[in-house]
């Protein structure tokens, strides 16, 4: 069942006056803050990787013997 544009607008209606304009501003405000945090630990992660991925690799190959 698809909704239109006039159960749209009655559903904003009614969150508007069961929460009022200070409520739901404050919580996209917070919603806002979630995301730019979200964005931010994934931009650090991905960079943290990118070091990683950078520093050379360390030879971990075992010495041979000598079979004297």
């Amino acid at each position: 069942m698809q909704m239109g544009p006039w159960q749209l607008i009655i559903i904003a209606i009614v969150v508007l006056v069961l929460f009022g304009r200070g409520k739901i501003s404050s919580l996209m405000g917070e919603v806002g803050k979630g995301i730019t945090a979200f964005k931010k630990g994934v931009k650090d992660s991905t960079a943290e990787l990118e070091d990683e991925a950078a520093k050379p690799a360390k030879d971990v190959t075992p010495e041979e013997k000598d079979k004297a």
